[in-house]
């Protein structure tokens, strides 16, 4: 199955090398297994009708996908998402919403925008490009994020920073920019002009990659940027489009 990248950062690894079990669930659509956390849950509602649930945690029963949105609305489309759901569910009376992918995408990126500001309050992110390049020099930089209006210029010379902290000068290391602008960030974490952003503390970047690595799975961004840069850094995930603005930032079923 074509899982979400740098499924090495998550801790189902972590744990399956721990002896510890890890839960698997079966995609409706292609019918392959996978850990649970890289895949998508749709549950269904009282009334037949199927949601997304991406933090698992909604009542009754469930199906699981591990496709891309492109890939689910071409199942949708052809009937093979609905077939493969009313065989998992064992339920022929079921509803689609026509903007099933779009619903998906939304919960995705609130569930990580929710889990960067948890991460914020907890103290284990930081923001500001003289912190973050303080931390980095330091070599206390776990995870380095952008966002997608983040003018090039900070976006370098942070990673410069980054590898000189990790000793990994010529390694190409870069930050991940996000997609979503400073204007969602600000808002998500209650900060003013969030622009570049720092993970200092290695179970919190784990804690996010879980989110990340799901959302850029299935809506398809910056995935060659982020095997390039996974290949050369087990900590961490990739890059994408650049942008030239100037930076000045504030201090299955569910019984398989």
């Amino acid at each position: 199955m074509r899982t979400p990248r740098n499924d090495q950062l998550s801790e189902t690894g972590r744990a399956g090398k721990r002896g510890k079990h890890v839960p698997e669930r079966r995609c409706v659509v292609t019918g392959e297994v996978a850990p649970a956390e890289r895949l998508v849950r749709l549950a269904l509602g009282p009334d037949g009708t199927i949601a997304p649930d991406v933090l698992g945690k909604a009542p009754g029963r469930g199906g699981w996908i591990g496709v891309t949105r492109s890939e689910l609305e071409a199942a949708q489309a052809k009937g093979k998402l609905k077939g493969g759901l009313a065989r998992a569910l064992h339920e022929g009376a079921i509803t689609i919403p026509d903007d099933l992918g779009a619903r998906i995408e939304a919960q995705l990126q609130r569930a990580t925008l929710d889990r960067l500001g948890l991460e914020s309050r907890s103290g284990t992110l930081i923001s500001g490009n003289e912190k973050i390049e303080q931390a980095a020099r330091r070599g206390q930089v776990r995870l380095l994020l952008h966002a997608s209006d983040a003018g090039e210029d900070g976006r370098k010379k942070l990673a410069q920073a980054w590898r000189v902290g990790e000793d990994d000068e010529g390694s190409g290391r870069e930050g991940m920019i996000l997609p979503v602008d400073r204007a969602t960030l600000s808002m998500a974490l209650g900060r003013e002009n969030a622009v570049h952003l720092a993970v200092i503390d290695a179970r919190a970047a784990d804690r996010l990659l879980a989110h990340l690595s799901r959302w850029q799975f299935f809506t398809g961004w910056s995935r060659d940027a982020a095997d390039r840069v996974s290949s050369t850094n087990p900590r961490t995930a990739g890059n994408g489009t650049a942008s030239t603005d100037s930076d000045k930032d504030s201090d299955a079923s569910d019984a398989y």
